[in-house]
């Protein structure tokens, strides 16, 4: 079975260091092979490009993948440059992760099962009861997270326990299936290709994962969230699915609760 990886990254340069040492110290699972590794540098302007380059010989050295960084000028959101980065892949499985590394490389062999049964898309969470979640969000984080959760869910009809967990597998089949049709180039991706993935029947499942919280985060929660709300409207009218009438007052609460969050935060 092979796999490629994709890592996406928007001005990491104070991050990427972690991610680059982590990869030329994996032991990769007997059961994959890996076939490609692809950095897609999604409009940034420090340098975190030139820091991949520099630690490139040793990440093949140990892994012994292609190793391709595909770049362009302007930032398109996370969205955008995994689809980018999905299209190089031909493997099996492909995987995409955060620079941050907020789920440790070592927690693929959890997927491998699923993958073994041709699962289309593997999902990993941190909150459904049996993850390892070793350094927490601050408390407003997690608790806008569970309200994005439970409205994502209302909206779109599924029943997902964590959508943005940066850590999920492709099968090639889901892959081509799925990513040439996705509207959302930003923070609402991670939610469409789950609901992309139900609508064309594909079969979903959430492995539990380890997870860290990463100081620096670029998800701005009052500028985002209600910028993702819209996408997620947007996806439930695009791919003709049941009413959102039931889930208006959950969106006005949502609305209402993180602005009272922002005053006290920010």
């Amino acid at each position: 079975m092979t796999i490629s990886l994709i890592i996406p990254f928007y001005n990491e340069q104070a991050r990427i260091a972690g991610c680059l040492s982590a990869l030329t110290k994996w032991i990769l699972p007997s059961a994959v092979k890996l076939e490609q590794i692809i950095f897609v540098n999604d409009g940034s302007t420090d340098k975190a490009e030139s820091r991949i380059r520099n630690q490139e010989s040793g990440i093949k050295k140990q892994l012994h993948a292609n190793i391709t960084i595909a770049s362009y000028g302007k930032n398109r959101g996370k969205g955008y440059a995994v689809r980018h980065g999905m299209s190089l892949s031909r493997s099996d499985y492909t995987l995409f992760f955060d620079a941050d590394m907020s789920t440790p490389l070592g927690e693929l062999v959890k997927f491998i099962p699923a993958m073994k049964k041709d699962t289309d898309l593997i999902v990993g969470t941190r909150k459904n009861g049996k993850s390892t979640v070793i350094v927490h969000q601050p408390l407003y984080r997690e608790l806008l997270g569970k309200v994005f959760t439970k409205l994502t869910n209302t909206i779109l009809g599924t029943t997902v326990t964590d959508f943005t967990c940066g850590f999920k597998a492709f099968s090639a089949r889901a892959k081509n299936t799925i990513l040439p049709g996705l509207i959302s180039d930003r923070w609402g991706f991670d939610a469409e290709v789950i609901f992309a993935a139900l609508y064309h029947g594909m079969s979903v499942t959430e492995v539990p994962v380890a997870w860290s919280d990463e100081r620096g985060s670029k998800v701005r929660l009052f500028i985002d969230i209600p910028r993702t709300i819209k996408e997620l409207l947007a996806m439930k009218l695009a791919y003709g699915a049941r009413s959102i009438q039931s889930a208006v007052p959950i969106i006005r609460s949502a609305y209402r609760y993180a602005q009272a969050l922002s005053m006290l935060v920010v």
